[in-house]
């Protein structure tokens, strides 16, 4: 496994988990090109910096668990959840995922996700963080 990309997974699990985002030009190239629900797009930085801002405050408590993960020295994977408690109710809400990255110049560029249904999670432990496995 490269450092690097370990190493900005780190990174990145602190924006998603402790709002970090001064890290996200250690994290994000300057433009992200993403296949996510919203379609194939390319976003720049600071827009998708926005993006996240705006996930954490309309769901406030968001976590990225992280259930299996593999990096090469430009590629990783994650098999996820994000969990979060519903604001109205106060529910815990979740929906289960895998999302896989291309790396360049220790950056993410790109991003392939796909989510299943609202209440999906996985049947498995998480791991303890997003680079660490269980034991």
């Amino acid at each position: 496994m490269s450092d690097t990309v370990r190493d900005l997974f780190d990174r990145w699990e602190k924006i998603w988990h402790e709002c970090q985002y001064d890290l996200i030009p250690n994290c994000v190239g300057s433009h992200y090109i993403r296949h996510d629900e919203k379609g194939d797009r390319t976003v720049t930085r600071d827009a998708y910096a926005t993006e996240l801002m705006t996930v954490h405050k309309e769901r406030p408590g968001t976590r990225v668990v992280v259930y299996d993960h593999s990096f090469t020295d430009d590629r990783a994977w994650f098999r996820f959840a994000f969990v979060w408690p519903d604001p109205a109710s106060g529910k815990q809400r979740s929906r289960a995922g895998m999302q896989s990255y291309r790396i360049e110049d220790g950056k993410l560029a790109e991003t392939w996700i796909t989510l299943l249904a609202l209440g999906t999670t996985w049947a498995d432990e998480p791991q303890e963080r997003w680079t660490v496995r269980r034991a």
